[in-house]
């Protein structure tokens, strides 16, 4: 089935919005740790603030392998833009809240939300071009994400210590894209030709024997991926203020890791239309080992620091998005909004793990150097994971 370059051109915009939305509304709460910390407000500690993180990545997971799969039956504009007015509205109530456990609860709500916007995002967009695009289809999608982060980070740095006007730019900005998707998102021409010939695929076939061992890959890379995206994106300016890098350097270095993620995925995608996912991923994944095992170094020069941090977002981030490039060539469209939505699922419980563990490490008192050799041996886990892949996904031809 063919797709008018009007339909694709909306398409594209759309999907590539609503995933800055979620890397806005996702490192919001990273950036505004060391705030919440240092003023005490609602109560914020150390381990308040690893409970919020949690809780909301929580919600994310659940919403992933709860609601994604749903767009194989109903569809992907429908799921896509319900999740969004559902993100949008509980992140914009976060400030209005009285205490941690109330900020906790509206943080896991907006999650299921936001659980079911990248997944439903990639297979949307993965949808609108020809197979042998769907790698730089998903990096491409996914800038979105850190273009989000980015502008999140000049507000934060803009806004200081008024942390509360992050989510309400957040939440409004969700909350006037809907309209304008309802009225120009199209349907997936190919969930369409898929629904008219057959039936979803039930998720229990994803460890048959045809899927077992493309998903196992896939879901521990995506583990190991996110665990790395929400680690960094979430603690990296308290991590660096542990080490004795100032405020104003913390938060700088946050935003040259997403730009550095902006870049990683712009050739990622390229590269690996040109050479397959399976080899740029490994190369990928290994550099970012490397990478991060060389952060656990003070570096007194802020000119090298901040191309340390900014090569590291260059391969961590893109690293992960590979293996959801590979899930949307090695899945037919009846199961391919099923397999990129437990393949995000699994992979929020490492974007768990990750706040969770370097949390600890920071109420603890050694995040640094800990942190980053504890993510320099997740990288490396990563990349075993990668290597069991097939070099050519089996369903590469299948729309």
């Amino acid at each position: 089935m063919t797709t008018s370059p009007t339909r694709s051109g909306w398409t594209a915009a759309l999907c590539w919005l609503t995933v800055l939305l979620e890397g806005y509304d996702l490192v919001a709460f990273g950036a505004t740790i060391p705030v919440l910390l240092k003023t005490g407000h609602l109560g914020f500690t150390p381990a308040g603030a690893t409970l919020v993180a949690t809780l909301s990545l929580v919600g994310v997971a659940v919403g992933a392998a709860g609601l994604s799969p749903l767009t194989d039956r109903f569809g992907r504009r429908r799921l896509l833009i319900g999740s969004v007015l559902l993100f949008s509205v509980f992140t914009l109530a976060i400030p209005l809240s009285p205490n941690v456990a109330v900020f906790a609860l509206l943080r896991f709500l907006a999650g299921l939300g936001l659980g079911a916007c990248m997944p439903v995002a990639l297979a949307t967009m993965a949808e609108s071009l020809p197979a042998r695009r769907r790698a730089s289809a998903s990096t491409l999608t996914m800038t979105g994400y850190h273009v989000g982060a980015v502008l999140m980070t000049l507000l934060a740095l803009a806004a200081a210590e008024n942390w509360h006007l992050l989510f309400y730019g957040g939440g409004i900005a969700g909350l006037l894209a809907v309209p304008l998707m309802w009225w120009r998102l199209p349907e997936s021409g190919a969930f369409l030709a898929a629904a008219r010939e057959s039936e979803p695929m039930p998720a229990r076939e994803l460890l048959g024997p045809r899927h077992r061992r493309t998903s196992i890959a896939v879901w521990v890379g995506s583990f190991m991926g996110l665990l790395l995206v929400y680690g960094l994106n979430t603690w990296l300016p308290q991590l660096m203020r542990t080490a004795g890098y100032p405020m104003s350097t913390a938060i700088t270095l946050l935003l040259m890791l997403n730009i550095g993620a902006v870049i990683g995925l712009l050739a990622a995608g390229l590269i690996a239309d040109r050479f397959g996912v399976k080899p740029v991923a490994v190369l990928w994944f290994g550099a970012s080992a490397v990478l991060l095992a060389a952060l656990s170094m003070r570096v007194d020069s802020s000119a090298l620091l901040n191309v340390m941090v900014l090569l590291t977002g260059v391969f961590v981030f893109s690293a992960q998005v590979l293996i959801f490039g590979y899930v949307t060539q090695a899945f037919p469209a009846r199961a391919r909004g099923t397999a990129l939505g437990f393949t995000s699922a699994v992979g929020r419980i490492g974007s768990i793990l990750g706040p969770f563990v370097t949390g600890a490490l920071v109420t603890a008192g050694v995040a640094y150097p800990w942190g980053f050799w504890f993510f320099a041996a997740v990288a490396v886990l990563g990349l075993g994971a990668v290597l069991l892949l097939r070099r050519t996904p089996e369903a590469a031809s299948v729309p």
